[in-house]
């Protein structure tokens, strides 16, 4: 069930508009709060306050982690995991142009588990805590990537060791570790992939009161998206010779174009 809050916000913050459509990178924060004992509002708001992120996503937020809403002002989206005390969160320092979609992931015997999705107007972002099942979350990957639009990020906790093996996405977060599996084992769970966008800059935080470390991202647009990038060589050639058979036999224009106007892609 999702639960969604707005409020008057206490930070001083630009108009939502004026961010959605800005140019240039967004900062975003991603963490895995570790319910109950890990970080609270507290933390979390010297964090924000520190690092002033476009967008802060949250692992493990349990209902009390609403009161970050009172302590800085902005917009707060909570959905608990099926059947859990805790579940993903969202924080923007201005109101949401619409609320977070939730979709249903594939669960396995155990858990029920659930993206957020958010319409940042330029592209979209999917906060995620995927099981631990390796062939299971590689699995509601792929399921999250049909519900984000051309330009799309998957930020959050994967708990997936090794590739990704999600077609048309690069992995573009942080390298460093950022969880000690039984305190020891060091590894790379909290991940960014990218589809149609550039990531800019990345960073690992602090642990914090934590057991895991928050990443930061910065994401922008591609140029073009892969979709829109120009056909160059030979594709482009015999995209030429396809339309014009397309044309009803009236000739092929010259491969080579040559300024004629049969050949013109207009």
């Amino acid at each position: 069930m999702l639960r969604y809050r707005t409020a008057k916000p206490v930070l001083k913050a630009a108009d939502p508009h004026e961010i959605l459509s800005r140019p240039g990178a967004r900062k975003i924060i991603s963490w895995n709060l570790l319910r109950r004992v890990g970080a609270n509002v507290a933390s979390i708001a010297t964090l924000i306050e520190r690092e002033k992120p476009d967008l802060f996503l949250m692992q493990e937020a349990t209902k009390d982690i609403a009161a970050l809403q009172a302590k800085i002002g902005g917009d707060y989206a909570w959905t608990p995991l099926p059947g859990r005390i805790h579940g993903l969160a969202m924080w923007s320092p201005v109101p949401f142009a619409r609320p977070p979609e939730v979709i249903d992931l594939p669960h396995g015997a155990m858990f029920e588990r659930i993206s957020q999705i958010l319409d940042l107007g330029e592209f979209g972002v999917a906060n995620v805590h995927l099981s631990h099942g390796q062939m299971l979350n590689r699995r509601q990957l792929r399921r999250i990537a049909q519900s984000l639009p051309a330009r799309g990020a998957v930020i959050g906790d994967y708990n997936l060791v090794g590739p990704t093996l999600l077609p048309g996405f690069k992995d573009v977060g942080p390298r460093r570790p950022t969880h000690r599996m039984g305190k020891l084992v060091p590894l790379r769970i909290d991940r960014c992939l990218v589809r149609g966008l550039t990531c800019q800059s990345r960073s690992v935080l602090p642990r914090g009161l934590s057991d895991h470390r928050p990443i930061i991202v910065h994401l922008a647009p591609d140029v073009a998206s892969p979709a829109e990038r120009p056909v160059k060589g030979m594709a482009a050639i015999v995209g030429r010779l396809r339309r014009a058979a397309g044309r009803g036999g009236r000739g092929p224009a010259s491969p080579l174009g040559a300024g004629a106007r049969s050949s013109s892609l207009g």
